[in-house]
């Protein structure tokens, strides 16, 4: 994509986040949007076929900053209980610094349709399997004790950084880096042998 063509459709995007974040998915118009990004209507569709396809969007562009940043830390081979604290401050990092896109993603997720409800499936359980399998690892290197299995894990870890927008204020006492070495203290304390 040339760089003015990605700079408009990151500009509608980044409308539509503010926007839905702000005033919620069904409540927000493609009008609005188109006036929040300063375009047309023809620009808007010719990046995105309806607004569905813009919250979807919203979700890839989170999902795929997270998985490059996930699939990085499991290349550099650390042992389990280091892959799992990056991992985990990583994710709170990304979801602190898109802490609209992440609102937006989870309040309004199931607005998607069927096909667009099984793309955003697919890339979610591709996160979620390749850090079970991290945590797999750990526990059958016994660094990591097996009293609750590797998905329960993950499915806690993760619905903890799914909570961050219902509580989490970028200009509160804690860093996102602070917050996510908390959280994996956290967890890792629980997998403990």
């Amino acid at each position: 994509m040339a760089r003015g063509t990605r700079a408009t459709s990151e500009r509608i995007v980044g409308a539509a986040v503010r926007l839905f974040a702000a005033k919620g998915f069904d409540a927000t118009t493609v009008q609005e949007v188109v006036e929040a990004a300063s375009v047309t209507k023809g620009a808007l569709y010719h990046y995105f076929g309806s607004k569905d396809d813009l919250l979807l969007e919203i979700y890839r562009s989170l999902i795929g900053r997270q998985m490059a940043d996930l699939d990085a830390i499991v290349a550099q081979g650390l042992d389990a209980g280091a892959a799992v604290r990056r991992i985990l401050v990583s994710l709170v990092e990304t979801t602190a610094e898109s802490i609209d896109e992440t609102a937006v993603f989870v309040r309004e997720m199931h607005r998607l349709d069927a096909e667009r409800m099984a793309e955003f499936r697919a890339e979610r359980r591709r996160y979620h399997e390749t850090f079970r399998e991290v945590v797999e690892r750990g526990q059958r290197d016994g660094v990591f004790g097996d009293r609750v299995p590797a998905d329960t894990v993950v499915l806690i870890a993760l619905g903890v950084v799914n909570q961050l927008p219902t509580w989490y204020r970028p200009d509160g006492p804690k860093s996102p880096a602070g917050l996510g070495t908390e959280i994996a203290d956290f967890v890792l304390a629980g997998l403990r042998p």
